[in-house]
């Protein structure tokens, strides 16, 4: 049987014998807990709990939807890890624990309910009974908890099968490099061996148990035990989670259901339930610099002042080891940095924030750090039993040990009293559940344990950084997490990927050398947009890659033109080298560095919109890198290298190496090409041209994006005004480009209001001062060519034009219009309320 007509099959199977007639319940006397069209029903005949939205079912558990991993006794010697009994991980002699045997439902009987729960006994079997208890919480989120009852069977696992429709793609689960729609894939919840790859192992740094099925649903399980999500690729209209519980299997299971009219908004739910993500400082999100191996200070100092000389706009550095007298001894090598409070202080005056790499050991064998590591082992500040140590220092720092959390807390504080601001914490991924399907055995302070503790470490080892970081924000740059852990202001970076545009599993070769890709940029972009969805909005990848560094002049390009319109850029390799130094194996050149200018300064002015999305998170929990596939789930497509970048720019990122065309999907509506205004029809995909030094980028029409003026170097406070141009200093004129269309208008952080509205001959322009900008308003209306204006009235008062835009810009108010390819008209007015009115000839 072909797979169209199997997946035709399994739809209408799903349409009609899951569903009911035309994907709609046939029954309306089932129990359910409903709001606003949203509601969990109970079908106790059916034996079948079904989330629907209108009657249109979007999931179903069924008899065989909840099972119980039933074995002959819970050894708490056994790894209970479901990833070598569900994918074999290698394995090829692994023994699944004695006596398992999956239990299926039998039975739904409704215990007891009111008008915002549902009690309820579940029989399965062999006897074997649970309980349920589902609460609404809110409308299209339910929270279900349940509970093993009883004596008799030892359960050690919980299986939960969600049926689904066998088209939707499906989003979330956290960052993974190979593909974006996760339709077709085995995840693990935690790390494991993968020995087809480079790193041997499979990346999974951020896994997240939340799924999120476009056609407006999600799954998330609140449970940091090791698991593994079946995205669909035993049978394409089932998706399944198990999670191996062991000994905690009395506890039970807590997970959540979520349903929407857009799949955007799953995140929102989620977010009700593990909390919203607390916002990096502003400068956080670049463009940031680091080398990974500093010389000296006066290295430092050089590439401070060279980043400013050569106008290479840049909000913070962070300094990478060894720049220490060991790792982690919380001071600076004297010989190498001489006077790190005044290179500190001189970073400040630039108009730099500064931050500083770090993990969370101590080496006993270092002379710098054997005596911190003494007093933390005289003190019981590791863990009392650790597992297998995979770094080359020590057992990471207890920090469920309130002691050792409060003492390093104090170490911290060293480097945040000398005025840094924030760092990239490192490694801590020791902590995993099992080698071999053996239990690598931890024991830590507080009782816990490897099953949870590979998880729960990263929101311990994050927390106690983010706390010592100034109220106003710092800078976390995370390589792993877990829910939860954007409470700590988490940015994520991938990890070591590599200096090329290697897909993730490409076969690579690096001169004799021969190895399998951990991914180079394409893979980079999926991991980001993969963290969106899975409750991460802020990512940022090392802008080059790492492994095989240096990345040539193509692959450096076309990533710091990706990274420009990413949430975070932070530009550096492995290699050492900076955009400013080329050398005969990086090949990088003055040409480049112009590009690089340009694209550094773009993310830069992009600040206000991008800042204006983040606020706009506690309210709408959407991401601000997003799927395509997630936001135009209509199109049916789920591309990795063609997203959107908020609601209203459309990003194509060339990914191929010698690549100078690419192909772009357009989602509905007519997308400006950024560059040269050129129109593009939307639900269709066209070939456009991209040499190497254009991204191809794209403004809806009908949109506005707010912009810093052109001249920004940075956001952070500078005692250099008169060389260093600066948002602290100044927030100064707030620059909008306009892609004129339908009646729109967007609301900055501040307050700022600016609308538009281009449905006629007459095109109207509309802005009031908010809280911040408070120095007028720079429109770029986009789309102009040769249609010089017959008039321009600012509140019914004629404007006057201007010869040029150097005269505009120094004028207080006025129009240009500019007649290149183009075409854009530019009008400025002071600060106020505005309704300008632009007569279209």
């Amino acid at each position: 049987m072909s797979s169209s007509i199997r997946i035709l099959l399994l739809s209408l199977t799903y349409l009609f014998s899951m569903a009911g007639c035309g994907g709609r319940a046939g029954r309306d006397d089932r129990p359910s807990l409903t709001l606003s069209g949203f509601g969990v029903f109970v079908d106790t005949q059916a034996v079948k709990i079904t989330l629907e939205h209108d009657g249109l079912v979007l999931v179903a558990i069924e008899r065989d939807g909840l099972q119980l991993g039933r074995v002959d006794a819970v050894d708490d010697n056994v790894n209970y890890d479901p990833w070598p009994l569900l994918a074999g991980g290698g394995l090829a002699d692994y023994t699944p624990p004695a006596g398992l045997r999956w239990l299926d439902l039998s039975a739904i009987e409704v215990s007891d309910r009111d008008a915002n729960s549902l009690e309820l006994a579940l029989l399965f079997e062999r006897g074997k009974r649970a309980a349920m208890k589902i609460e609404l919480v809110s409308a299209g989120s339910y929270r279900l908890a349940w509970t093993p009852q009883g004596e008799g069977e030892a359960i050690a696992y919980f299986k939960l099968r969600a049926r689904i429709d066998p088209q939707e793609g499906l989003y979330g689960l956290g960052g993974f490099l190979d593909q974006l729609n996760n339709r077709g894939k085995l995840r693990a919840m935690q790390t494991e061996l993968d020995l087809d790859t480079e790193s041997g192992y499979n990346e999974a740094h951020v896994p997240i148990p939340l799924i999120i099925g476009t056609r407006g649903w999600g799954l998330f399980i609140e449970s940091p035990y090791p698991a593994v999500f079946d995205a669909a690729s035993t049978e394409i209209n089932e998706v399944t989670a198990t999670f191996g519980t062991g000994a905690a299997s009395t506890d039970g299971l807590v997970f959540h259901l979520f349903a929407d009219v857009n799949p955007l908004d799953i995140t929102r739910h989620y977010f009700d339930v593990t909390g919203y993500p607390v916002l990096p400082a502003r400068w956080a999100l670049g463009p940031l610099v680091w080398r990974d191996e500093n010389d000296d200070q006066a290295q430092v100092e050089n590439d401070l002042d060279t980043m400013r000389e050569l106008d290479l706009a840049t909000n913070a550095i962070w300094i990478d080891r060894p720049y220490a007298s060991g790792v982690n001894s919380f001071d600076f090598d004297s010989a190498k940095f001489p006077n790190p409070q005044a290179m500190i202080s001189g970073a400040h005056d630039l108009g730099f924030r500064l931050a500083l790499w770090h993990t969370p050991y101590l080496d006993e064998s270092d002379p710098a750090t054997a005596s911190l590591h003494d007093e933390a082992a005289s003190q019981g500040f590791f863990p009392p039993r650790p597992g297998l140590i995979v770094n080359g220092w020590s057992a990471p720092v207890d920090f469920s040990n309130p002691d050792a959390y409060a003492w390093w807390q104090d170490l911290i504080r060293r480097y945040t009293d000398m005025g840094v601001e924030g760092f990239k914490l490192d490694y801590a991924e020791d902590v995993v559940v099992g080698i071999l399907g053996a239990r690598n055995k931890w024991e830590f302070a507080d009782g816990s344990d490897e099953r949870t503790m590979h998880a729960v470490y990263q929101l311990l080892y994050h927390r106690v950084y983010a706390q010592t970081l100034p109220s106003s924000g710092g800078f976390l740059l995370c390589r792993a997490g877990t829910y939860g852990d954007q409470l700590n202001g988490s940015i994520i970076w991938p990890g070591d990927l590599d200096a090329n545009m290697a897909l993730h599993g490409a076969a690579c070769t690096d001169g004799d050398k021969e190895y399998v890709a951990v991914g180079g940029l394409p893979a980079s972009m999926i991991y980001g947009l993969s963290l969106g969805p899975s409750g991460f909005p802020f990512y940022g990848a090392d802008t080059g890659g790492y492994r095989h560094s240096p990345p040539d002049k193509e692959t450096f390009t076309r990533w710091f033109e990706q990274t420009a319109l990413s949430s975070v850029m932070q530009i550096g390799t492995s290699s050492n080298d900076v955009a400013w130094e080329p050398t005969a194996e990086n090949g990088f050149d003055a040409e480049m560095l112009d590009w690089y200018r340009i694209y550094t300064r773009l993310h830069l002015r992009l600040w206000p919109y991008e800042w204006s999305l983040a606020v706009r998170i506690s309210e709408n929990g959407r991401p601000i890198q997003r799927p395509l596939g997630l936001a135009y789930p209509g199109l049916g497509i789920h591309p990795g290298d063609v997203y959107l970048f908020g609601p209203d720019l459309l990003v194509a990122p060339v990914v191929e190496r010698g690549a100078r065309q690419k192909v772009v999907v357009f989602p509905p509506g007519i997308w400006i090409d950024w560059w040269n205004g050129e129109s593009h029809q939307g639900e269709r995909s066209e070939t456009v041209d991209a040499p190497l030094d254009k991204l191809p980028l794209y403004q809806r029409s009908g949109s506005i994006i707010p912009l810093l003026r052109p001249s920004i170097d940075t956001l952070a406070p500078t005692n250099q005004p008169e060389r260093v141009d600066s948002y602290a200093t100044t927030p100064g004129i707030l620059w909008a480009r306009v892609a004129p269309g339908e009646s729109s208008s967007f609301t900055l952080f501040d307050g700022t209001e600016l609308s538009q509205d281009g449905s006629s001959s007459l095109l109207l322009l509309g802005a009031s001062t908010g809280s911040e900008f408070k120095q007028g308003f720079f429109f770029e209306v986009t789309n102009f060519r040769h249609r010089e204006p017959s008039s321009v009235t600012d509140n019914g008062s004629l404007l006057s034009k201007s010869t040029s835009l150097e005269e505009l810009e120094l004028s207080p108010a006025g129009w240009y219009l500019d007649n290149d390819a183009a075409g854009r008209l530019y009008v400025k007015v002071p600060a106020g309320e505005h309704t300008i009115e632009v007569e279209r000839i």
